[in-house]
């Protein structure tokens, strides 16, 4: 399990060096934009995410690799939605991990998909999404994710969707780093509100304080 981790922990830095954080920098402030649809590899996975996300991530990076032996892709940042919320216990909590793929891939390879049952190809639909830049902590998503969801509603939205984040800069090769410089950015799929609609504060938002030393962004 150790090598595993060390593993997946050395391939989320090489993700994050090779990364121009300038270009999200205007995430700073939340924005509402259209996003196109993405291929993905996905693999689900309930538990405690701490527990979860080695054989998760292991799973996506080591298939990845063997994809792009046959298919002209780069590596993009991992991502993962949070179907449930804070108030679930972590032993209840779903987390859909992925990493994006190239259009052209059609298949998982036999073996991988011998290896890892659960892995299996989706195309995640966007259209409008709600994002912001946070920097930090996953433990201080807090306020961010507050933030955004202030600005959704000011800006005459909704939440349509799932909790979602992408994990441009997260634990290092040789341990859980400064979480203080982790880069990560929250999103959310948002629809206009209809004239009239009553608002709601049913929102969940999937931040709670736990171990930040997990890599890939999880609680």
């Amino acid at each position: 399990m150790k090598k595993t981790i060390l593993t997946i922990l050395t391939l989320v830095l090489v993700v994050s060096c090779s990364k121009n954080f300038d270009e999200y920098e205007h995430l700073v402030q939340p924005q509402i934009s259209e996003k196109v649809p993405q291929k993905m590899l996905v693999y689900e996975a309930v538990g405690n995410p701490n527990e979860t996300v080695g054989n998760a991530f292991g799973a996506l990076f080591s298939t990845f690799f063997k994809l792009k032996k046959d298919h002209e892709m780069d590596m993009a940042a991992p991502l993962a939605r949070w179907p449930k919320g804070p108030d679930v216990s972590m032993d209840e909590w779903v987390g859909i991990y992925a990493m994006p793929v190239a259009e052209t891939v059609t298949e998982i390879p036999e073996k991988a998909q011998e290896e890892h049952p659960d892995l299996k190809l989706e195309t995640w639909k966007y259209g409008l999404v709600a994002e912001i830049l946070h920097k930090g902590s996953y433990a201080s998503e807090g306020p961010t994710v507050e933030k955004l969801h202030k600005f959704i509603t000011d800006s005459g939205y909704e939440i349509s969707g799932l909790h979602e984040e992408e994990y441009l800069k997260g634990p290092g090769m040789f341990g859980p780093g400064n979480p203080d410089k982790y880069v990560t950015i929250i999103r959310y799929p948002v629809t206009r509100k209809m004239p009239g609609t009553i608002e709601s504060n049913t929102v969940e938002t999937k931040v709670v304080e736990t171990d930040s030393t997990t890599a890939g962004g999880l609680k």
